[in-house]
């Protein structure tokens, strides 16, 4: 039997599911919420169907990128610093500000700027130029030490206001991301960096499945609180977007340091696109229903605001030619 039909289906679905990931996610979104009753009984398959993701996205991650990103001190602290200590104190700021210190919504704004970087980011690094190579090395990097960082992160603002079990998601976020990210490197490394284009048809398509299952499980799982909620959404909207649009700001103060186009993009998702659906996980099992909230609504968000700053970068790298050809 002939596999190019279907090896072209996948690579093709793939394609197409890249494209139009802004409109695919926050539709998957809305359909966990009509179909509530039904998929909200596939929460325990949440953590397989992410670790699954994750194990995807490492083998297209070699550790001569990781060589590569670490020879780049500079760069990797600055994005680490924007992403996990300045939004991080932007978040909690807004938060406390407006509902609280102990709200569960200030949980969740400070758990959006904790969580790691998200995948999505290369896909939208790649169309616009940027450096994959580094995004995807500190993806994978970020990844590793995030059983540390966001722990320690939520109990350095909550510590004294909330009980959580440290251990419980240090060990979690191990099982779902550090063991897969490392099993799909090291997969990377012993088969020379064959394993991920031989395994893309299938692989990369049935990952994109997950993630959206992921995504609509979820969004089934905290349905009835939003609804319950909804009066405090009006209020809760426009700081999701204040905070998702500010750390795409930081994306491109972060770049100011570095020259060249390439790592002006790559600043410029790095630091503001999120691992969102393991924010998801995390929230729903360690706190209450209403700290997914900000979470789920970044969702919303997210995927547009890369879309508007893909298109604001082309429009500067156009301007930037017309330029250099008129001089």
């Amino acid at each position: 039997m002939n596999s190019q039909p279907v090896r072209s289906f996948g690579l093709r679905f793939n394609d197409w599911f890249e494209k139009y990931m802004f409109i695919v996610i926050p539709v998957s979104l809305i359909l966990g919420f009509l179909f509530c009753p039904v998929l909200s009984a596939g929460v325990d398959l949440v953590p397989y169907l992410f670790a699954y993701l994750t194990f995807v996205m490492a083998l297209g991650c070699s550790a001569r990128q990781i060589r590569d990103a670490l020879r780049r001190p500079l760069a990797m602290a600055m994005t680490f610093a924007l992403a996990h200590v300045a939004a991080p104190l932007a978040a909690y700021g807004a938060g406390a500000l407006l509902f609280g210190a102990d709200s569960p919504y200030t949980i969740g704004l400070v758990l959006f700027a904790a969580i790691p970087l998200g995948v999505s980011s290369v896909i939208w690094i790649g169309l616009s130029g940027g450096n994959v190579s580094f995004a995807l090395a500190m993806i994978v990097l970020d990844s590793i030490v995030s059983p540390f960082v966001v722990p320690f992160i939520v109990d350095l603002f909550f510590g004294a206001h909330i009980e959580f079990d440290v251990v419980s998601i240090m060990s979690d976020l191990a099982v779902i991301v550090v063991i897969p990210t490392i099993l799909g490197v090291t997969v990377n490394a012993l088969t020379r960096g064959r394993a991920k284009p031989w395994s893309a048809p299938v692989a990369l398509p049935t990952s994109k499945l997950a993630f959206l299952g992921v995504v609509m499980i979820n969004s089934a799982a905290i349905a009835p609180h939003v609804i319950a909620m909804k009066r405090n959404m009006a209020a809760l909207l426009p700081v999701v977007v204040a905070l998702v649009a500010l750390c795409y700001a930081m994306g491109w103060f972060g770049a100011l340091p570095f020259r060249g186009r390439p790592m002006k993009a790559t600043f410029a998702y790095c630091t503001a696109v999120r691992n969102i659906s393991l924010g998801l996980v995390i929230a729903l099992k360690y706190f209450e229903p209403a700290a997914a909230v900000p979470v789920v609504m970044s969702i919303l968000i997210q995927q547009p605001m890369a879309t508007l700053q893909h298109s604001l970068l082309k429009r500067l790298a156009t301007a930037s030619k017309g330029m250099s050809l008129r001089s």
